[in-house]
């Protein structure tokens, strides 16, 4: 079994990576210079050269904010190169795992989001995942969409870094409080998108740390058990602007991946806990 994983240098790809080498499967890293997935040549070249079972396709424009201004760019990346990938990945009848996002969703209520609730994404980066979506369920059959939310892992910038930096240099953080979701470690995603790319369960799944909170909630609880005595202030969306739109809501139902069989991950609680051991450790 061959396994080839799209940014690879970055914190998903990073762990899912070291995963398959701990279970000694083959696994083939491919970032931007290995090839560039918005040039479609490259692409296939390197994909028929390696003729990887499964491609797990983590790269992708994740500058949310950034995005708003450089809309060609983002699309270029992840809506044509999604498409170059899924075009390759079809010439050699390999499974594809696509990585999307919470934000394909319009973040309204305070219910869960269901695999087949209705998309609108409030933002140019959830507007160009879900175009990936699309043109994978276009291109192929052998295909995960694999939505998750607020990722975190030691390989890559994130919130939990953010705040425990932010604990260590001020006495208080704003943190806004009424966008609701769910943490979730990249060491417990990569385990679960390499299950998934193991099986035949196709389909649309979404994945990530058991539980809910807010953004202050999760920095609140960084800060407590990194044992920093920064203050929290929550404060509104509108209180704290940003240039894209963030959606609200960002809860997603598991329920399809209960009922596929998969294992679903831990509390995002007990996640932070082992992320801390991990970079504590560094």
């Amino acid at each position: 079994m061959k396994i080839l994983v799209t940014g690879a240098y970055g914190q998903l790809g990073h762990d899912i990576l070291l995963n398959l080498a701990a279970r000694g499967i083959d696994g083939i890293p491919a970032d931007i210079a290995e090839f560039d997935i918005t040039q479609t040549a490259a692409t296939e070249q390197f994909i028929a050269a390696h003729q990887p079972d499964a491609v797990i396709h983590c790269a992708a424009y994740t500058a949310v904010d950034k995005a708003e201004d450089d809309v060609e760019l983002c699309r270029l990346i992840n809506v044509t190169g999604t498409e170059n990938i899924a075009h390759a990945c079809q010439k050699i009848n390999a499974k594809m795992v696509y990585i999307s996002t919470d934000y394909v969703f319009p973040g309204t209520g305070d219910t869960m989001y269901e695999t087949d609730a209705q998309t609108a994404p409030v933002n140019t980066y959830g507007k160009t995942k879900l175009a990936g979506e699309f043109a994978v369920r276009q291109l192929l059959k052998r295909y995960f969409i694999v939505r998750t939310s607020w990722a975190f892992g030691k390989n890559g910038k994130n919130f939990v870094k953010s705040i425990l930096r932010l604990g260590m240099e001020q006495d208080e953080v704003n943190v806004v409080c009424d966008q609701v979701g769910s943490p979730t470690y990249t060491v417990d995603l990569a385990r679960l998108l390499v299950d998934m790319a193991l099986s035949e369960r196709y389909g649309v799944y979404h994945a990530t740390n058991e539980g809910f909170c807010s953004w202050a909630e999760f920095a609140k609880t960084i800060l407590q058990k990194a044992g920093l005595s920064a203050r929290v202030n929550f404060v509104t969306t509108e209180q704290y602007p940003t240039r894209a739109r963030r959606p609200f809501n960002s809860r997603l139902s598991k329920e399809n991946l209960i009922n596929a069989g998969f294992q679903p991950l831990p509390t995002w609680e007990d996640a932070l806990e082992r992320f801390l051991a991990e970079i504590a450790g560094e």
